[in-house]
């Protein structure tokens, strides 16, 4: 990958419209628990698109995630968490993201955009890890990419916590969000 003040160059890369491949993408979140371990969880991607122009920088990615497919190993805690405590799903059923830009900075791809959880919009800037590109067997053209952020759930309206009597809260503030993306080039 090299880098200048105006484009960017990644071997593999093809303009086009990129349609997420939801077998082979998958969202997970990390949060603290009790302040002592983290707890893990997934979500179902709804659907991802990237437009991809001549220069990559210039890229405009869509993505939607179903917030009542989290899935954290515990079906209590599941439903705690789709309930108006957390994401409210009844009223918010998906989690929204919208690029604002890309840069390259310290030799990093960052992908800026504007994150939208419970009704809430925020800015967040994901790292951005390109993993390559290919053809499948059936001759589809696909590329893969991980994403990583980091954001504080409280700017979401996700403010429910429990003191813990040994002192510090139930839940931390900040969830890291990782994608793990796949796509395929669509066809004229």
């Amino acid at each position: 990958m090299t880098d200048t003040a105006s484009t960017l160059d990644i071997p593999g890369y093809k303009t086009g419209t990129w349609v997420l491949d939801p077998a082979h993408s998958e969202v997970t979140f990390s949060v603290r628990h009790m302040m002592i371990s983290k707890v893990r969880g997934t979500f179902g991607m709804k659907s991802a698109t990237l437009v991809a122009p001549e220069n990559p920088l210039e890229a405009k990615v869509e993505a939607s995630v179903d917030v009542s497919s989290v899935d954290t190993k515990d079906e209590g805690r599941d439903n705690h968490l789709r309930s108006a405590d957390f994401f409210d799903v009844e009223n918010h059923p998906t989690m929204e993201f919208r690029s604002t830009g890309a840069r390259v900075e310290n030799g990093d791809f960052l992908v800026d955009g504007d994150l939208t959880i419970r009704g809430i919009t925020k800015p967040v800037t994901f790292d951005f890890e390109f993993g390559g590109f290919g053809t499948d067997p059936w001759g589809n053209y696909k590329a893969g990419a991980t994403a990583k952020a980091v954001v504080n759930r409280e700017e979401f309206g996700l403010t429910w916590n429990a003191a813990l009597e040994t002192g510090g809260v139930l839940v931390g503030k900040d969830i890291t969000i990782t994608l793990d993306l796949q796509g395929a080039l669509q066809q004229d």
